[in-house]
């Protein structure tokens, strides 16, 4: 199937809540072309500014959760973290889905510092001012196979319609590793922050899901040094980076009354976050044949690159 005809194929199917446009070769949800287009204008990044990049199903929630905590955990006590009330993606807005869903100068001044933002664009059609400005940009990747899966499961539970019936996941595969998916080409999308903190790794620290689960601690203090909130040896000591960890852990944040129930935007239930979380569950749901396909891609893809990921 070519990526024209998929693309009438998509817009005449329900799949769920988007139906992916191509623009810039990056495959974009219609719903989010004007807020994209209205953020690259009128968002004004500063210099204390902590942008979270990251393409979906990759650890967004996990992120937002890890920085929000270690950037405010002088403001409020673990037991008193307005994490246990509000949900991950209410404490750091999507630039795209909250911050400029309708108005084009949404009112941000009065957000304290340093604000957070978070976003799934690529990296070459983020705000101009976000790239430009000193403030600093974390990304977290997954490995391609746990993505989809959890992307596949996590459109499911959101269907727009009760009857929309979504498409066979033989068939989403298929179109995944044509690199049609919202914000795609997978790979795309990867190599635009990879390749951007190559060049400027003050500005940009890449991080990847599997590193993260297997030793947590470790980088919450890498993500306090890079955003200028550095661990004291008093505050290690005392066990504040197991603290973050715990407080922040899959379990601790899906049993939380607030991510049980409610909706983030629209249809999109709070709970439809929290599946597994875990490395390796694509086993599960995919065969060894497509798994070697996107082995054999995702070898393609990175050659030359020096982006190294573990399948």
């Amino acid at each position: 199937m070519t990526s024209r005809s998929c693309f009438r194929h998509l817009n005449n199917t329900r799949v769920g809540i988007v139906v992916p446009s191509l623009g810039e070769g990056i495959w974009l949800p219609v719903m989010l072309f004007r807020p994209i287009l209205t953020s690259r204008k009128h968002f004004k990044a500063e210099s204390t500014d902590i942008i979270l990049t990251i393409m979906p199903k990759s650890g967004t929630t996990w992120l937002k959760a890890l920085t929000f905590s270690i950037a405010n955990r002088n403001v409020f006590s673990i037991d008193q973290s307005p994490l246990l009330t509000s949900n991950p993606h209410t404490l750091v807005p999507f630039l795209e889905y909250t911050v400029y869903p309708d108005l084009e100068n949404p009112e941000l001044e009065n957000i304290p510092r340093p604000r957070i933002f978070s976003t799934h664009m690529h990296f070459k059609i983020l705000p101009d001012s976000i790239r430009e400005s000193g403030c600093r940009i974390i990304y977290i990747c997954r490995n391609p196979l746990d993505q989809f899966v959890s992307h596949y499961h996590f459109i499911l539970q959101n269907k727009i319609e009760n009857d929309a019936v979504p498409l066979e996941l033989d068939e989403v595969f298929d179109m995944f590793c044509q690199g049609i998916q919202p914000f795609g080409p997978f790979w795309d999308h990867m190599l635009g922050y990879w390749n951007a903190q190559l060049k400027n790794p003050q500005k940009l620290l890449f991080l990847k899901y599997e590193d993260l689960k297997q030793d947590v601690s470790s980088h919450v203090k890498q993500i306090a040094e890079f955003i200028g909130f550095p661990f004291s040896a008093e505050e290690e000591n005392q066990g504040m980076l197991e603290q973050i960890s715990r407080l922040c852990s899959f379990e601790n944040l899906k049993n939380l009354k607030v991510n049980k129930s409610g909706y983030f935007i629209g249809s999109i239930k709070n709970s439809s976050f929290f599946r597994k979380g875990e490395v390796g569950d694509w086993i599960n749901h995919l065969t060894p044949a497509m798994a070697e396909r996107v082995n054999n891609l995702t070898e393609t893809k990175f050659q030359s690159s020096g982006l190294v990921f573990k399948m």
